[in-house]
């Protein structure tokens, strides 16, 4: 029988009261169960915001820099535990050993950045209109976080959610993806092990229907901050907008690199195989679009094939293999109808385009890299994510039709452009419509203290990481001090 795990409410882990379970499987071999987890509803959840609530009173108080020196424990925990931690997300969500650690390692930055953050929490001072009054502004927790994480980060995304929420006096309702439960309940042990007060963080496990939707309807709880498809996201600002919630998206993206006609092709050519391969193309920031200058066009797709030839496909605790499987049997006919979308609209299919079942991927959700040339901008394979490793590929004649075309895509996340022209370099940060652009490097590769997020359907305008996500998690307050022992009224007195 498999380990059974449970919800962590209240200081305490208990089953959920559906009495219910659902099954956490190897993606990589799908015979094998990692465990069963308490399948909760609106009624868990319920129970999770009252304990919540009633912690904020009190965690609210304690000082930043002590919330934050919590925050620093658990990185310090994360560190003895990373191989340990990155060996488990590998089974339970397929991605290589190698990126796993990093996720994990990215967890760690991330609390460390936290931590130093709990003594800064910087807001504003300036001076007043008036003689003898002080203008004052504070940071001050919001209330209850409901936090709705995806699965393919399981480490890093929920800790760029939950550590900046606390670290800002909030309490916090915890989603993971009903993927990735095993992630997700390590990090919530150890930062029980770290020192965290009970009803501080609060773990529900579950699908999105019954818990998602019960967190974001909550009339208790006061913010949301949710990762994952833009479908999703829009339902998510609608329901939470009704109760004028604060809400951060983070939604799809597709994302290109451009390969211009002078540009270093043995290193554009690493980045497109990292941006577009690696967590098997199941980033937001993935590369999906790769804009190639027609000069150098028919060379980088040669270089391009011969590259991925050369990939090792398969279980992600071999250190042999480069690519991993997708997360699930559905994300494989997702993909896979949109390669046979892309072979209708007439794209030219170079290399794979097809599941892999045989031998040592008889048992998993592997697929094989796929690239399409000749691909015109607005077929659908260039247009929407597919979250896989497909790259579809487009030619260009010059710069400016790169950006155009780069542009012409309702995501906005991540960009990347391969040149050695400075000027092209200032024009391509200035001109490409996205959250992040990367020069001469690939589409995927952000880094905790800097702010992440994209425009236009990508998210609706919030960052994660960084300095920007503590001014979601917290609120202004502005205090005016008047020591002159008079009435002064501001606009009037002083003209």
């Amino acid at each position: 029988m498999a380990e059974q795990y449970l919800n962590y409410i209240d200081g305490k882990w208990r089953p959920a009261e559906s009495g219910q379970w659902f099954e956490n499987r190897n993606p990589a071999n799908w015979d094998e169960v990692i465990g069963a987890f308490t399948r909760s509803d609106r009624r868990d959840v319920d129970r999770a915001v009252q304990v919540a609530r009633k912690a904020f009173d009190e965690w609210r108080l304690m000082p930043a820099p002590h919330r934050g020196a919590i925050i620093k424990r658990a990185g310090d925990l994360m560190v003895e535990r990373k191989e340990l931690l990155a060996r488990d997300m590998t089974r339970e969500m397929g991605k290589v050993l190698a990126e796993t650690r990093g996720d994990v390692q990215e967890g760690i930055d991330t609390a460390y950045y936290a931590a130093v953050e709990g003594r800064r929490l910087f807001s504003h001072t300036t001076p007043s209109e008036l003689p003898n009054k002080m203008n004052l502004s504070f940071r001050m927790p919001i209330g209850v976080a409901g936090l709705i994480t995806p699965w393919n980060f399981p480490m890093a995304i929920p800790t760029w959610k939950i550590f900046p929420a606390l670290v800002c006096g909030n309490t916090v309702i915890f989603k993971p993806a009903s993927d990735t439960p095993l992630t997700a309940t390590h990090l919530v042990d150890i930062l029980i092990e770290a020192g965290l007060p009970p009803g501080v963080i609060n773990l529900v496990h579950g699908g999105g229907g019954a818990v998602g939707t019960a967190i974001v309807e909550h009339p208790d709880i006061d913010l949301i901050s949710f990762t994952g498809s833009s479908v999703v996201g829009r339902e998510i600002n609608s329901r939470a907008g009704a109760q004028l919630k604060r809400v951060s998206l983070e939604l799809g993206g597709k994302n290109a690199q451009i390969v211009m006609d002078d540009a270093d092709l043995d290193l554009a050519l690493e980045g497109v195989l990292w941006g577009a391969f690696g967590t098997t193309g199941q980033r937001c920031t993935a590369t999906s679009r790769l804009i190639l200058h027609e000069a150098i066009h028919d060379r980088f797709l040669d270089m391009l094939l011969a590259a991925i030839s050369k990939l090792n496909i398969g279980d992600g605790l071999s250190e042999a293999n480069h690519v991993g499987p997708l997360i699930n049997q559905s994300q494989v006919e997702i993909v896979h109808g949109y390669v046979e979308i892309g072979q209708g609209e007439g794209a030219r299919l170079l290399v794979g385009g097809h599941p892999l079942k045989e031998g040592d991927h008889a048992a998993g959700w592997f697929y094989s890299p796929t690239v399409f040339a000749d691909v015109t901008p607005r077929m659908r394979i260039f247009q929407e994510e597919i979250f896989g490793p497909v790259l579809s590929v487009v030619r260009v004649k010059d710069f400016d039709e790169a950006v155009s075309v780069h542009n012409d895509c309702v995501y906005g996340l991540s960009s990347s452009i391969f040149t050695q022209d400075v000027n092209r370099v200032f024009r391509a940060v200035r001109d490409l419509e996205a959250g992040i652009t990367y020069i001469n490097g690939p589409t995927i590769g952000a880094e905790c203290h800097m702010p992440f997020g994209g425009v236009k359907e990508t998210g609706n305008g919030h960052r994660e990481g960084g300095w920007s996500v503590y001014e979601f998690f917290s609120e202004i307050k502005t205090v005016y001090v008047d020591f002159s022992g008079k009435l002064q009224r501001a606009q009037i007195d002083n003209y």
